[in-house]
């Protein structure tokens, strides 16, 4: 018989909280991107990375977190650990893929649409392999004509991302432009759940009976959360990402050469501009400091 699935057990609080890990995930990685395209004193390949991990697992976490909300109400669910585990794998690495394309090779419309779709199906695999890590007693059963349709959202939502990557440079645009990701990633979620049907087997006493999956699915998110958490720190005490030219105003922070350094920390001579009142070749006097620098020399007698 068909089991009466149910996506939203909580009402809204897993929805919500699902959409704002997406966006953390989003806001992090984009800013990490910009960090790494437009400074070159930054190591590229390390915040290239650092934006991927945020990014994929921003998305990860939020699939989870919106399951956790999922049940079936004649069935207990739960779920395999090493196919979890490996669904954030896929979902970093593929994130990872995009990053690193459009990271180097910059956002042409070839390698948007390549890194795009590898990235968008790797997006769609990260959510289908986590669906298949889920164990309860019955069968899982999908309407293939939403399924079409999620994957086309995941990589017309993985292209914007890259896109907006490479692309927008100030922090409120960056901000913005992670609201829009989050809003992508929920609605392919929930469209790949709209296609689900459970197919329960007919077992007497496997009710639900107030069972929950959070009892393995929240140690799990602990590790994504924690992470995110940390990069949200290194991303908003780096003053490149908040309070410099590249973060407000999409204009590179000034750089300070060797020579401007040097200029600006030596100290003046004597007999220079900088003291007008010291003839050149004055002998070195040990009261000078303590003088006015603008006081006109008295004239001996002769």
């Amino acid at each position: 018989m068909d089991g009466t699935v149910d996506g939203f057990r909580y009402g809204a609080v897993t929805p919500v909280a699902a959409y704002l890990m997406a966006c953390l995930g989003g806001a992090l990685g984009l800013r990490c991107v910009v960090r790494s395209l437009h400074n070159d004193q930054s190591w590229k390949p390390g915040w290239l990375a650092l934006g991927a991990a945020s990014i994929g697992c921003g998305i990860w976490t939020m699939h989870f977190v919106a399951m956790i909300g999922f049940q079936v109400e004649e069935t207990r669910i739960g779920y395999h650990v090493g196919l979890t585990v490996l669904s954030l794998v896929v979902a970093v690495v593929v994130v990872g893929i995009g990053v690193f394309a459009v990271g180097y090779r910059g956002a042409t419309t070839a390698t948007l649409s390549a890194a795009g779709t590898v990235t968008g199906l790797g997006v769609a695999a990260m959510h289908y392999l986590g669906m298949g890590a889920m164990r309860l007693d019955g069968d899982i059963r999908y309407a293939s004509p939403a399924v079409a349709l999620s994957v086309v959202i995941a990589i017309v939502a993985a292209t914007a991302a890259l896109w907006a990557a490479v692309s927008i440079r100030g922090f409120l645009a960056s901000l913005g432009a992670s609201l829009v990701m989050g809003v992508a990633v929920s609605g392919m979620h929930y469209t790949a759940m709209e296609a689900v049907t459970v197919h329960v087997h007919d077992t007497v006493g496997a009710s639900w009976a107030g069972e929950s999956p959070t009892s393995l699915l929240l140690p799990m998110l602990l590790g994504p959360v924690v992470f995110l958490l940390l990069a949200g720190v290194v991303v908003m005490f780096d003053p490149l990402l908040v309070m410099g030219d590249a973060g407000w105003n999409g204009q590179p922070a000034p750089r300070r050469t060797a020579s401007a350094v040097t200029a600006a920390t030596r100290a003046p001579r004597r007999g220079s501009a900088e003291h007008p009142g010291s003839p050149k070749d004055a002998p070195a006097d040990p009261t000078w400091s303590r003088r006015d620098p603008y006081e006109v020399p008295r004239r001996t007698r002769e």
